[in-house]
């Protein structure tokens, strides 16, 4: 059983580390409704640490799926005067936002994929405006997650509900550095530096691209974004103020060059994409824009992905991580992006972000895709990396280092 200590100092890391409220700060909270005792303990965190107001906004996966099925298409595009107007009501506070994921993988499996894609473009064209609060980081933003029976059986299908759901919290609050007799937030500190220490490697490279090489299958040139700037572990938000926008985080990301990808990646773990689960699939590239692609399940939510919009079918983000990680060493396929992205290196369909591109905040969009920045209404991580993986560092002058061998960095 999960004691009542580590899930107030889960709550704690979350509020104070994770989107680091400010005082008199608006925090709103995204969370399903099943989470709610947790999302309690957020709440008095919140207000602990000196949020001037705490906003709950609930979820529920299988009402959405409800709605999928019974409603009609033009209803459920539309987004109603009232929410818009809430969402710039929140900007004009400047708040900060923390989401409690605890989706159900492949909930909306037997949903019709046409009608999910019709909907979420409509809602995300009518919301664009909002986004970049968080993409630009306007603001403070994090994501963590919880257990519920549904997620936990699909990560442990041989126990039973109550004792899968128990391993999943273990393996969950092991991923985020907490453990019974031990504060969290200085080994989170101590982590933060490591991964900027390692930012601070890469961009000293000013790498003209990546050579991506496996014996799974990927064999991938990524060339990089002039001006690009290696990120990782903790951010700023516009006015300055350090948080950390993923619980669990272990990764060095970067923004690759629209135009400058080509070959093939061989994604290594599934992806869970508008409650499908898209398993063992490959993409090729071809002047930075997929062309081919080809999955073994949910082939259909793969293509939408990549035909969201014209920016879905180019890179936003490679990400790179080691192998050695605790989520990696675990074992554990958590079927959740949130985690299996910080056991693997990764790459993302659709937009950059623009943290990732030096001097962007004075930028116009059209400046930024002039040095090589994607934009889309989409940003989705897919896992390629593995054990064997060997990344070359290729110089603008021709020359190569190769920093990362058998699925590790090699700088040190």
């Amino acid at each position: 059983m999960v004691s009542e200590k580590c899930l107030r100092q889960y709550a704690e890391l979350a509020v104070r580390l994770g989107v680091n409220v400010q005082k008199g700060q608006l925090l709103v909270i995204k969370a399903q409704v099943d989470s709610a005792p947790f999302v309690r303990m957020c709440v008095e965190e919140g207000y602990r640490a000196g949020a001037g107001e705490v906003i709950v906004q609930w979820l529920d996966d299988q009402i959405t799926k409800l709605d999928y099925q019974y409603a009609e298409t033009p209803v459920l595009q539309r987004v109603p005067d009232w929410l818009m107007a809430r969402e710039q009501e929140f900007i004009d506070r400047g708040y900060c936002i923390l989401h409690i994921d605890s989706s159900i993988p492949g909930i909306m499996k037997d949903v019709d994929q046409k009608k999910v894609q019709q909907v979420v473009t409509a809602r995300r064209k009518a919301l664009e405006k909002f986004q970049n609060y968080t993409m630009a980081n306007l603001g403070q933003w994090s994501i963590v997650a919880i257990p519920n029976p549904e997620w936990a059986l699909k990560v442990f299908p041989q126990e039973q509900p109550d004792t899968a759901v128990e391993k999943l919290w273990d393996a969950i609050l092991a991923s985020v550095r907490i453990q019974d007799q031990q504060d969290p937030i200085p080994l989170w500190e101590k982590h933060n530096r490591q991964l900027s220490e390692r930012n601070d490697w890469l961009n000293r490279q000013r790498f003209a691209a990546l050579h991506f090489k496996n014996q799974k299958g990927t064999d991938l040139i990524v060339e990089l974004a002039e001006g690009h700037l290696w990120e990782g572990g903790c951010e700023k938000s516009q006015s300055g103020v350090v948080f950390n926008p993923n619980m669990p985080t272990e990764e060095n990301f970067t923004m690759p060059k629209r135009t400058g990808v080509r070959g093939k990646v061989q994604a290594t773990k599934p992806l869970s994409y508008q409650g499908k689960l898209i398993q063992n699939f490959w993409i090729e590239f071809e002047e930075g824009k997929a062309v081919r692609w080809h999955a073994e399940e949910e082939e259909d939510a793969l293509a939408s992905l990549i035909q969201f919009d014209e920016g879905s079918a180019y890179l936003g983000e490679v990400a790179l991580i080691d192998v050695d990680t605790p989520i990696s060493q675990s074992g554990i396929l958590f079927y959740n992006t949130l985690f299996d992205e910080n056991a693997s290196c990764h790459l993302a369909l659709g937009r950059a972000y623009p943290m990732n591109m030096e001097g962007s905040q004075s930028m116009s969009e059209e400046e930024m895709k002039a040095k090589g920045c994607n934009f889309s209404m989409v940003h989705v991580d897919f896992m390629f990396g593995s054990d064997d993986m060997q990344i070359t560092g290729v110089h603008a002058d021709g020359s190569e280092v190769v920093f990362f061998h058998d699925g590790q960095f090699c700088i040190e």
